[in-house]
């Protein structure tokens, strides 16, 4: 298992596309005027409180307020309005907290009213970015993220990643933490600390107060609203949540972008930092790698996996659904119980990557194939879920429902990944066609399974764009069949075909399926 980071930059945006054994799993954009990115600390104000929804509108700058709920407010909160007043008039010039009296914790179950009132000066974490018509989601319990450890201002807890299974291990990590914890800081050990030394903890601990040191310096005099912390930018930020061993490369298409990552790449793993690359080619990189291909075949309606499968995703208001197809798979098993587990089963793997790769949040409904077998329905169950583990937003999974259905819910903190798959009909005409590309691969997948099955001579027929894309140019796709399989496909153009339409025949002229 090797993972690969590919970073486009241009004027206005950078693309990351995040690669696992040569196949896409992870897209993001990062653009030069989002100022809301989850992670983000704002010095704002309290709008107006509103005890029906218990919430209290803050104004950060976005032309909608953000939305802070009581139960984000955090138990400490009292003492992060105390210490924001106190460090904004500058009578407070310790930011440590070692000498910082806290206040009383808030009562989990009481009103907004009780904490917050109108025009308070309060610290505020995006963690949701404004989403369609909402405005950011907010909230006052502050955490910064560093490589092996999370910052949390204002509290006295230590926690442990569940994923760090070994009960030794966990003691041996809460053991350092708490000779290196300053007092007033809790602290969220990552599942990365993992077998770490004290060394590399203690740094990346002091990372992160100069991180909070830097930003309550910009307390004193600020406007109101202001960004005072910024989240590192999405490169930085996948590196640090990610990076691990099997990383083989990282490129990157611009110098300044490549010297910051190498730089950050030296930084918390010095004996990788050969692997950042700079890519300096007249090939587009996203086309020198294949990256472009797989966008333009991983998104759109309709998703072709492996084997003839394919998925049908669609978006509604309420929740994504998608419907598991067999393709061409249904004469392959022996019987239909053996086929639904086997398509299911390649299904569940593209779900849980296109989850990532589109950034997929809320409610999700998986029609899987109907399966009599309550075993084989609890095999595909554990076997999604051992597919979503390594997937970083939050999660649950539910057990097939009796209709064979899967409820999904996962964490939304920024607007879905939508890449435009369709373009303009050629020839003048109304509408809009799936692009070429799409089609090629689903006829380089046939191809592959006929010369399986051992046709001796075989015949394509379609649509005379399609056919000069498949045998124009040296050397062609045609002949890259040649090569690999030894066996030559005769193409004939059809006008009377649609630009979508295509056919196989055999020696005989009758139709392959």
């Amino acid at each position: 298992m090797s993972y690969e980071l590919f970073i486009r930059s241009s004027s206005q945006e950078v693309d990351f596309a995040l690669l696992k054994d040569g196949k896409l799993l992870e897209l993001h954009k990062e653009e030069e005027d989002n100022k809301f990115s989850v992670g983000d600390v704002y010095l704002a104000k309290i709008r107006k409180t509103v005890p029906g929804l218990n919430a209290a509108f803050v104004n950060v700058g976005y032309e909608k307020d953000a939305f802070l709920h009581y139960h984000d407010l955090g138990p400490k909160v009292s003492s992060l309005l105390k210490f924001v007043k106190s460090v904004s008039s500058g009578k407070l010039k310790d930011f440590s907290l070692k000498n910082f009296p806290f206040e009383k914790e808030i009562d989990k179950n009481g009103g907004i009213n009780d904490a917050l009132k109108s025009n308070q000066s309060i610290l505020v974490q995006i963690v949701k970015e404004p989403i369609s018509t909402k405005g950011p989601r907010i909230s006052s319990e502050l955490s910064i993220a560093g490589r092996y450890i999370v910052l949390v201002p204002f509290s006295d807890r230590i926690s442990i990643s569940q994923k760090i299974e070994s009960k030794e291990e966990k003691e041996r990590l809460k053991r350092l933490i708490m000779s290196i914890r300053p007092k007033g800081f809790g602290v969220i050990i990552r599942t990365v600390a993992e077998g770490k030394k004290v060394a590399e903890l203690d740094r990346d601990l002091q990372n992160l107060m100069d991180r909070w040191t830097a930003m309550c310096k910009k307390l004193r005099g600020a406007h109101h609203p202001s960004k005072v912390l910024s989240e590192l930018d999405r490169g930085a930020s996948i590196i640090r949540d990610i990076f691990n061993d099997s990383f083989t490369n990282i490129c990157i298409d611009d110098e300044t972008l490549y010297l910051q990552i190498k730089d950050y790449v030296a930084e918390i793993a010095p004996n990788k930092e050969g692997i950042v690359k700079l890519y300096d080619s007249n090939v587009p990189m996203f086309e020198k790698f294949g990256i472009e291909r797989q966008i333009k075949t991983s998104f759109g309606k309709t998703v072709s996996g492996s084997k003839g499968a394919y998925l049908v995703i669609e978006h509604t208001e309420a929740m994504h659904v998608i419907d598991v197809n067999s393709g061409n798979r249904s004469n392959k098993s022996k019987n239909q119980e053996d086929t639904a587990l086997e398509v299911n089963m390649i299904a569940a793997s593209d779900v849980a990557r296109q989850l990532r790769l589109r950034d997929m949040g809320g409610i999700i409904v998986v029609d899987f194939i109907d399966m009599a077998s309550a075993a084989n329905r609890k095999k595909l169950y554990n076997y999604l879920r051992d597919e979503m583990k390594e997937d970083r937003a939050k999660h649950k999974i539910l057990p097939p429902s009796k209709f064979g259905l899967i409820q999904i819910t996962r964490q939304r903190v920024r607007p879905e990944m939508n890449i435009k798959t369709r373009e303009e009909a050629p020839g003048g005409e109304d509408g809009e066609i799936e692009a070429p590309i799409i089609v090629v691969d689903r006829i380089n997948e046939e191809v592959k399974r006929l010369f399986k099955k051992d046709y001796k001579k075989i015949t394509l027929n379609a649509h005379p764009f399609i056919a000069a894309f498949l045998t124009k140019g040296f050397p062609s796709i045609r002949t890259k069949w040649f090569m690999e399989h030894k066996k030559w496909v005769k193409i004939q153009p059809r006008d009377a075909y649609t630009y979508l339409e295509y056919h196989f025949h055999d020696k005989n002229g009758e139709p392959l399926k």
